[in-house]
């Protein structure tokens, strides 16, 4: 199986930090891995470097008014919009529901016989999701809402089907088309979605509740304005894929590098048993996501010709930092191939050299939600659960939708339950 990486690693060895990779005729895409350049993207002007254009790739699932696919002055208002629920104190109340449903999940799993982490951290992923956007503690309602997002996920876990639905896209397409079978999948979805706007919009006491879709209701911009009801699908819709399906990733990671290195699940339990704390486990979280980064690249399209990193380059390009060649510099981190959490204590990468959420006005809104939810949950399986590797090798990377996901689910074994 050729994996999604050896590409960008061979053309790295080949031409060095910047290559450029003609995807269609309509697409030049510039991949680097200079980290002056990664922060020339980061910080340049928003209006000339376009995000929401790179991500286009994303808009038959998501919609067009995702903050994922919109720019300028829209792209701002929806930020500022969506991003307070996903902060402070509001995000820390989410802590207990994280840590009841991953114990919940935990006792479920088989003692002594191998399985793929993957689909426990996915449920335990949209549960707690659903909980903090919804604010549904019902366990049949979380089920009716999540049934149909898990179909339409599953159905575009392939990049070539995402590219397909992009390249045949069409209102005349036939219900057996390749667009006509996604919107089949996609309509249940977004009748549950719409159902929940509706139902909350006429509830008096929703301005009570702390939940996401609250609190979006609730929010206004400078001219007083609100999300309609279109934004709010789209936005919802963003929050619930890309909310789940990365940090389940990201979590089935770790479990898969932390059983293969036992050195590092016997430090953590020690913490574990010593009250906690989390310096060691944040460390171990940054390790994997620099080693296993979820998304491999961050893309902008370029408004005009514009300066980075030293260099011109011509408007039209999509220049495309690649978060996962950066994270194997081995001038940044030193032996780059090898687990090592330690290093994240010893030096703490720059701004713009550990970019697992993309970086600048469009890092990922919720940064600080998955890494707290990675926290608890990571934590919370320590507590429950003896773990080790189910595999004598290493998991290859293979491509999930638009994640890098382990070949094998992030197979462990549980040698006994507390």
């Amino acid at each position: 199986m050729l994996q999604p990486t050896r590409f960008l690693d061979d053309c790295q060895r080949r031409y060095g930090d910047l290559f450029t990779v003609q995807l269609t005729a309509e697409r030049t895409v510039v991949i680097s891995s200079d980290p002056q350049l990664v922060k020339d993207v980061f910080t340049g002007d928003p209006e000339v470097l376009r995000a929401g254009e790179g991500n286009i790739v994303l808009r038959p699932l998501l919609g067009p008014r995702s903050v994922l696919l919109l720019d300028g002055s829209e792209h701002l208002r929806h930020r500022r919009l969506m991003l307070p629920p996903f902060h402070g104190e509001r995000m820390h109340r989410y802590g207990a529901a994280m840590a009841e449903a991953a114990g919940r999940h935990v006792e479920r799993w088989p003692v002594g016989s191998p399985f793929a982490a993957q689909p426990s951290m996915q449920a335990i992923t949209l549960e707690v999701i659903l909980r903090a956007v919804f604010g549904v503690e019902d366990e049949q309602e979380r089920e009716r809402i999540a049934a149909p997002l898990r179909r339409m996920l599953d159905a575009t876990a392939s990049r070539v089907r995402l590219l397909l639905l992009q390249w045949t896209r069409s209102d005349g397409a036939g219900p057996r088309s390749p667009w006509g079978r996604f919107r089949a999948l996609m309509e249940p979805a977004d009748r549950v979605i719409y159902e929940q706007i509706h139902a909350r919009r006429a509830d008096p006491a929703a301005a009570e509740r702390d939940d996401v879709l609250s609190l979006l209701l609730e929010a206004r911009d400078e001219d007083g304005r609100g999300l309609t009801d279109a934004e709010l699908r789209d936005e919802l819709m963003t929050l619930l894929l890309a909310g789940h399906e990365t940090t389940a990733t990201a979590l089935s990671w770790t479990l898969e590098r932390i059983t293969r290195h036992p050195e590092v699940l016997e430090r953590l339990l020690e913490e574990e048993l010593n009250g906690g704390g989390g310096d060691y486990l944040d460390a171990v979280i940054k390790e994997t996501l620099r080693l296993r980064p979820v998304v491999p690249a961050v893309a902008r399209c370029l408004a005009e010709d514009v300066e980075l990193g030293g260099r011109m380059f011509p408007a039209g390009v999509h220049i495309t930092p690649s978060i996962y060649l950066l994270h194997r510099r081995p001038d940044l981190y030193p032996d780059p191939e090898s687990f090592r959490p330690e290093r994240f204590l010893e030096r703490p990468p720059g701004t713009y050299e550990w970019i697992p959420f993309g970086g600048g006005v469009r890092r990922c809104l919720g940064a600080s939600f998955a890494l707290f939810e990675m926290r608890v949950v990571l934590a919370t399986i320590l507590r429950r659960a003896r773990l080790r590797s189910a595999t004598a090798s290493p998991e290859q990377v293979t491509r999930r939708a638009v994640t890098l996901a382990p070949s094998r689910g992030g197979r462990i074994e549980v040698q006994w339950l507390g």
